[in-house]
């Protein structure tokens, strides 16, 4: 028996259901359910919550996210093989479990779930940084989830909270921090896993802001931080020089100095640079 549900422990399942992890699919599973429930209770409170889950693969997560409390979850797997072993969980948790087969990239999700919602996943590798951009760069914000809780390559995770300055701190950083108070909750060593990855993995949650930090249009923000870390070693006057032709006088307006580099702005900077390159049309 597992330590926190009546269902068979995950190993068994696995076994049961021949669930071997596809490296093409970006799989990797987490056994231990004392673990699983740890990042769901680092997702807060789940009782008032719909929650969606990307990639369940045998449930572990589903199962601590369940056991929880969470008021409803939908879980999103692409691999048919381990559709037998969500729907043993659903029977055990009636009506709180939803089970779609389905690309996470491909399906709309908020048609399926009633505010507010949280997203809780055990991202696969391939598909991670994808889903968290899409989550963070919605036509409308705030967004429709209220925290996300995911699990990343550690290398992954200490981008999204890296601060200006250091060699993490980049696109992924300023997507996730103007938007989002984002924070590493938990690290997990390769042995926690099934098989174990090369790497170190991490949980990183995000709590939005229900207003960004600083104000900025998204797109031109996009397009100079993409512009400046795209040749992050060289000034800004350089690595910005195709986004405006007087880029020299829009970085002195937005109070930085043309000769700093990218690492070196705060996420404050590169907005106050968006406006001042938005206004010169």
């Amino acid at each position: 028996m597992s330590a926190i549900d009546n269902l068979p422990p995950l190993r068994a399942v696995i076994a049961a259901n021949d669930l071997r992890a596809k490296k093409s699919l970006g799989q990797n599973f987490l056994l231990d359910l004392n673990l699983t429930a740890r990042i769901a209770r680092a997702a807060g409170d789940l009782r008032a919550c719909d929650v969606l889950e990307v990639g369940p693969g045998p449930g572990g997560l589903t199962r601590g996210l369940l056991a929880e409390g969470a008021r409803h979850v939908l879980a999103v797997e692409k691999d048919a093989r381990c559709l037998p072993a969500l729907e043993q969980i659903a029977a055990a948790y009636p009506g709180r479990l939803e089970v779609v087969n389905a690309d996470a990239l491909a399906l709309d999700v908020e048609s399926r779930l009633t505010p507010p919602i949280r997203v809780v996943s055990n991202l696969p590798y391939n598909v991670g940084t994808e889903l968290l951009v899409r989550w963070l760069i919605p036509p409308r914000w705030p967004p429709f989830w209220q925290s996300l809780t995911l699990m990343f390559q550690k290398e992954v995770a200490q981008r999204i909270v890296a601060r200006p300055g250091g060699k993490a701190y980049g696109r992924l950083a300023i997507l996730a921090q103007w938007r989002a108070h984002a924070s590493i909750v938990m690290s997990l060593p390769p042995e926690a896993f099934t098989p174990p990855p090369k790497i170190s993995s991490a949980v990183v949650h995000l709590e939005r802001r229900e207003t960004p930090l600083a104000p900025a249009d998204p797109d031109v923000l996009g397009r100079v931080v993409a512009a400046a870390f795209n040749q992050r070693r060289k000034m800004l006057r350089a690595s910005l020089r195709g986004v405006a032709p007087d880029i020299e006088d829009r970085i002195r307006i937005a109070g930085l100095d043309p000769t700093m580099r990218a690492e070196q702005v705060p996420i404050e900077g590169f907005c106050a640079l968006a406006r001042a390159v938005a206004k010169g049309g």
